[in-house]
Protein backbone atom coordinates (compact mmCIF):
# COMPACT_ATOMS: atom_id res chain seq x y z
CA UNK A 1 0.00 0.00 0.00
CA UNK A 2 1.11 3.39 -0.80
CA UNK A 3 0.75 6.76 1.56
CA UNK A 4 1.80 9.81 1.06
CA UNK A 5 3.09 12.15 3.22
CA UNK A 6 2.94 15.74 3.46
CA UNK A 7 6.28 18.23 3.94
CA UNK A 8 8.75 14.99 3.90
CA UNK A 9 11.52 17.01 1.81
CA UNK A 10 14.77 15.96 3.58
CA UNK A 11 16.69 12.67 4.68
CA UNK A 12 15.94 13.48 8.42
CA UNK A 13 12.17 13.49 7.14
CA UNK A 14 12.18 10.27 5.67
CA UNK A 15 14.65 8.67 9.04
CA UNK A 16 11.61 9.91 11.44
CA UNK A 17 8.73 8.44 8.92
CA UNK A 18 11.02 5.04 9.19
CA UNK A 19 10.93 5.34 12.60
CA UNK A 20 6.88 6.11 13.85
CA UNK A 21 6.31 3.02 11.05
CA UNK A 22 8.65 0.79 13.09
CA UNK A 23 6.40 1.83 16.35
CA UNK A 24 3.03 0.79 14.65
CA UNK A 25 4.64 -2.24 13.46
CA UNK A 26 4.41 -1.31 9.79
CA UNK A 27 7.06 -3.04 6.98
CA UNK A 28 8.22 -0.70 4.88
CA UNK A 29 9.04 -1.18 1.56
CA UNK A 30 10.10 2.17 -0.03
CA UNK A 31 10.49 5.40 1.76
CA UNK A 32 10.88 8.20 -0.40
CA UNK A 33 10.36 11.71 -0.53
CA UNK A 34 6.63 12.44 0.06
CA UNK A 35 5.47 8.64 -0.67
CA UNK A 36 5.94 5.48 1.17
CA UNK A 37 5.28 1.50 0.33
CA UNK A 38 4.00 -0.48 2.82
CA UNK A 39 3.33 -4.15 2.94
CA UNK A 40 0.54 -3.87 4.93
CA UNK A 41 -2.92 -2.32 4.13
CA UNK A 42 -3.68 0.54 6.86
CA UNK A 43 -6.81 0.35 9.74
CA UNK A 44 -8.06 3.25 10.06
CA UNK A 45 -6.60 3.46 13.86
CA UNK A 46 -3.28 2.66 12.56
CA UNK A 47 -3.81 5.48 10.20
CA UNK A 48 -4.85 7.41 13.00
CA UNK A 49 -2.31 6.66 14.97
CA UNK A 50 0.18 6.87 12.26
CA UNK A 51 -0.90 10.38 11.32
CA UNK A 52 -0.85 11.90 14.95
CA UNK A 53 2.60 10.65 15.19
CA UNK A 54 3.65 12.49 12.33
CA UNK A 55 1.76 15.62 12.85
CA UNK A 56 3.91 15.83 16.41
CA UNK A 57 7.03 15.86 13.86
CA UNK A 58 5.67 18.33 11.36
CA UNK A 59 4.89 15.60 8.93
CA UNK A 60 1.14 15.01 7.69
CA UNK A 61 -0.44 11.95 5.87
CA UNK A 62 -2.44 13.14 2.76
CA UNK A 63 -5.36 11.79 0.84
CA UNK A 64 -6.44 14.45 -1.25
CA UNK A 65 -5.19 13.41 -4.96
CA UNK A 66 -4.21 16.90 -5.78
CA UNK A 67 -2.53 17.49 -2.80
CA UNK A 68 -0.28 14.40 -3.62
CA UNK A 69 0.21 15.08 -7.08
CA UNK A 70 1.50 18.73 -5.61
CA UNK A 71 3.74 17.30 -3.28
CA UNK A 72 5.47 14.76 -5.95
CA UNK A 73 5.93 17.78 -7.86
CA UNK A 74 7.66 19.40 -5.16
CA UNK A 75 9.87 16.49 -4.24
CA UNK A 76 10.54 16.07 -7.92
CA UNK A 77 12.04 19.50 -7.91
CA UNK A 78 13.50 19.23 -4.24
CA UNK A 79 15.26 16.14 -5.56
CA UNK A 80 16.43 17.36 -8.65
CA UNK A 81 18.02 20.56 -7.41
CA UNK A 82 19.21 19.36 -3.60
CA UNK A 83 20.19 15.99 -3.95
CA UNK A 84 21.58 15.52 -7.06
CA UNK A 85 25.07 16.05 -8.22
CA UNK A 86 24.50 17.79 -12.22
CA UNK A 87 21.06 18.92 -13.02
CA UNK A 88 18.99 17.31 -16.01
CA UNK A 89 20.38 18.55 -18.85
CA UNK A 90 17.25 18.60 -20.80
CA UNK A 91 14.38 21.31 -20.30
CA UNK A 92 12.81 21.11 -16.32
CA UNK A 93 9.37 20.96 -17.64
CA UNK A 94 10.61 17.85 -19.41
CA UNK A 95 12.04 16.28 -16.84
CA UNK A 96 9.01 17.01 -14.45
CA UNK A 97 6.81 15.55 -17.18
CA UNK A 98 8.60 12.03 -17.66
CA UNK A 99 9.15 11.47 -13.91
CA UNK A 100 5.74 12.12 -12.96
CA UNK A 101 4.44 10.87 -16.25
CA UNK A 102 1.39 13.80 -16.47
CA UNK A 103 1.60 16.35 -19.28
CA UNK A 104 3.29 19.55 -17.69
CA UNK A 105 0.74 21.77 -19.27
CA UNK A 106 -1.67 20.13 -16.34
CA UNK A 107 1.09 20.09 -13.78
CA UNK A 108 2.18 23.44 -14.02
CA UNK A 109 -1.90 24.94 -13.89
CA UNK A 110 -2.59 22.72 -10.71
CA UNK A 111 0.80 23.52 -9.22
CA UNK A 112 0.02 27.62 -9.82
CA UNK A 113 -3.67 26.77 -8.75
CA UNK A 114 -2.75 25.37 -4.98
CA UNK A 115 0.50 27.05 -4.52
CA UNK A 116 0.19 30.53 -6.12
CA UNK A 117 3.52 30.73 -7.80
CA UNK A 118 4.71 28.94 -10.62
CA UNK A 119 6.63 25.74 -11.15
CA UNK A 120 9.37 28.00 -12.50
CA UNK A 121 9.37 30.20 -9.69
CA UNK A 122 9.60 27.47 -6.86
CA UNK A 123 12.74 26.35 -9.19
CA UNK A 124 14.13 29.51 -8.79
CA UNK A 125 13.76 29.92 -5.36
CA UNK A 126 15.12 26.10 -4.67
CA UNK A 127 18.09 27.02 -6.85
CA UNK A 128 18.91 29.94 -5.09
CA UNK A 129 18.80 28.17 -1.78
CA UNK A 130 21.50 25.62 -3.18
CA UNK A 131 23.34 28.10 -4.27
CA UNK A 132 23.91 29.76 -0.88
CA UNK A 133 24.92 26.34 0.74
CA UNK A 134 27.58 26.30 -1.98
CA UNK A 135 28.80 29.57 -1.27
CA UNK A 136 28.53 28.39 2.53
CA UNK A 137 30.77 25.47 1.79
CA UNK A 138 33.16 27.56 -0.16
CA UNK A 139 34.61 24.92 -1.83
CA UNK A 140 33.58 26.37 -5.48
CA UNK A 141 34.13 29.43 -7.21
CA UNK A 142 31.06 31.52 -8.16
CA UNK A 143 31.82 29.92 -11.62
CA UNK A 144 31.85 26.82 -11.00
CA UNK A 145 28.46 27.46 -9.13
CA UNK A 146 27.17 28.81 -11.70
CA UNK A 147 28.48 26.10 -14.12
CA UNK A 148 26.84 23.24 -11.88
CA UNK A 149 23.28 25.00 -11.36
CA UNK A 150 23.26 25.84 -15.12
CA UNK A 151 23.19 29.19 -15.49
CA UNK A 152 24.06 30.93 -18.60
CA UNK A 153 26.65 32.83 -16.93
CA UNK A 154 27.82 33.89 -13.49
CA UNK A 155 26.03 37.38 -14.09
CA UNK A 156 22.67 35.78 -14.79
CA UNK A 157 23.00 33.43 -11.24
CA UNK A 158 24.16 37.15 -9.70
CA UNK A 159 21.33 38.73 -10.74
CA UNK A 160 18.81 36.49 -10.10
CA UNK A 161 20.50 35.74 -6.56
CA UNK A 162 19.62 39.46 -6.30
CA UNK A 163 16.53 39.47 -7.14
CA UNK A 164 15.22 36.70 -4.61
CA UNK A 165 17.30 37.48 -2.15
CA UNK A 166 17.83 41.50 -1.91
CA UNK A 167 21.95 40.82 -1.73
CA UNK A 168 24.68 39.85 -4.49
CA UNK A 169 26.23 36.64 -4.02
CA UNK A 170 29.57 38.56 -2.67
CA UNK A 171 27.46 40.80 -0.14
CA UNK A 172 25.79 36.83 1.07
CA UNK A 173 29.29 35.37 1.28
CA UNK A 174 30.18 38.39 3.90
CA UNK A 175 27.38 37.98 5.98
CA UNK A 176 28.56 37.20 9.24
CA UNK A 177 24.63 35.24 10.12
CA UNK A 178 24.49 33.10 7.46
CA UNK A 179 20.68 32.06 7.29
CA UNK A 180 19.81 29.86 5.27
CA UNK A 181 15.91 28.56 5.28
CA UNK A 182 14.86 25.27 5.72
CA UNK A 183 13.93 23.78 1.96
CA UNK A 184 10.35 23.01 3.57
CA UNK A 185 10.08 26.58 4.38
CA UNK A 186 10.53 28.14 0.44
Amino acid sequence: MKIYIKYMVSLRCKMVVKEELRKLGLHFIVVDLGEVEIMEELTQSQHDSLNTALLHTGLELMDDKRAVLIEKIKNVIIEMVHYTDELPKINYSEYISKKLDYDYTYLSNLFSEVKGITIQQFIIHHKIERVKELLLYEELTLTEISYQMQYSSVAHLSNQFKKITGLTPSQFKLLKNRRRKAIEDI
